[in-house]
């Protein structure tokens, strides 16, 4: 009674059940009965399985390298699984009879690795530490591609490497290396700026110059302007003057034709009062003395002919002893000269 059992299993565990040597059930998480002295259990995990890996290659330059990465796999084909390894679970324990479960890591990371030192073999040390991806793809390629996984029936899901590294002392010197060229290339750095701020300082520099320049020349056009504004004024104000004194000579020239008219105009009139005073002064000259101061007498004031008197008087003064004038008469004379 005791030696018929029950046995329940997880999703992820493909079963077959054998008796007397044939299987005669199958499948996933599967539950039954089972007669436990002639009954064989098989279980084959079909969940997906993670295998880290770590172990060491060595570089095209002969140096040391250390791959960490990790590979996913599954069992996709139970039955090809349990013709490769023993995946037979004790009937009444119900745990694995041997150590091939532990075995198929183990194998697919041999695979790897040996997948692993064909890609690295053919890179130097740097380009090793700096080719995780390249040789990632690379192993898992060869991996789904092996015919030893093919038969294992086993699906390699994905493969990555964390690492890449090479042994501590070359480590050391790699990063030492590395440090001056960082320090080299900072130094680059430092100097290529500052070259470049001297770049920019003669740029700026020049284009001050070139800034004081077109200033100097807009000045010097300005002055120039200035220049030949201020010659065509005084060159204007010349012209101006010179139509003044042209204007002013004209003016002369009709004043002086003018004045040489007036001139022969009052000559002319003066030769013509000539001419009337000479005809008349031959009239006179033939008049006697007595008609011409008869003549003159006429109309004059008594005054006038009183100061004509005394002026005959005084031609004959030689001729006259005395003269008395007396006060009366002196009177009338004043006050006749008065009014």
């Amino acid at each position: 009674m005791f030696r018929i059992r029950f046995a329940k299993f997880e999703p992820t565990l493909y079963v077959f059940k054998y008796k007397k040597g044939r299987i005669t059930t199958q499948g996933e998480g599967l539950s039954f009965r089972y007669y436990a002295p002639g009954t064989t259990l098989v279980a084959v995990p079909i969940g997906s399985v993670d295998a880290s890996f770590m172990f060491s290659e060595t570089s095209a330059d002969f140096q040391e390298l250390t791959i960490q990465g990790q590979m996913t796999y599954r069992i996709s084909d139970p039955v090809k699984t349990a013709k490769m390894l023993n995946y037979t679970i004790d009937s009444f324990a119900l745990s694995y009879i041997s150590d091939d479960p532990a075995k198929l890591p183990e194998r697919l990371i041999n695979l790897a690795q040996i997948a692993a030192k064909g890609a690295v073999k053919r890179l130097s040390l740097k380009e090793a530490i700096v080719s995780s991806d390249s040789v990632a793809q690379s192993v898992y390629k060869s991996m789904t591609e092996d015919n030893m996984v093919k038969n294992l029936g086993v699906q390699v899901l994905s493969l990555s490497i964390a690492a890449i590294k090479p042994n501590p002392e070359t480590a050391k010197a790699l990063e030492a290396e590395t440090r001056e060229e960082i320090l080299k290339e900072s130094d680059e750095a430092i100097f290529r700026r500052r070259n470049y701020a001297v770049e920019q300082e003669r740029v700026i520099r020049e284009s001050e110059l070139n800034t004081e320049i077109a200033v100097e020349n807009k000045n010097r056009e300005i002055q120039e302007t200035r220049m030949e504004t201020k010659r065509l004024a005084q060159q204007k104000q010349l012209e101006m003057k010179e139509t003044e004194l042209r204007f002013t000579i004209q003016a002369e020239e009709q004043n002086r034709a003018l004045v040489d008219l007036r001139t022969r105009n009052e000559r002319t009139e003066a030769d013509a009062k000539a001419y009337a005073l000479r005809e008349i002064m031959k009239v006179y000259q033939e008049v006697p003395a007595e008609v011409l101061k008869a003549l003159t007498s006429a109309g004059i004031d008594s005054g006038r002919l009183m100061a004509l008197a005394f002026q005959g008087i005084a031609d004959k003064a030689d001729k006259i002893g005395n003269l008395n004038i007396t006060p009366d008469l002196l009177n009338t004379i004043i006050g006749g000269n008065g009014d």
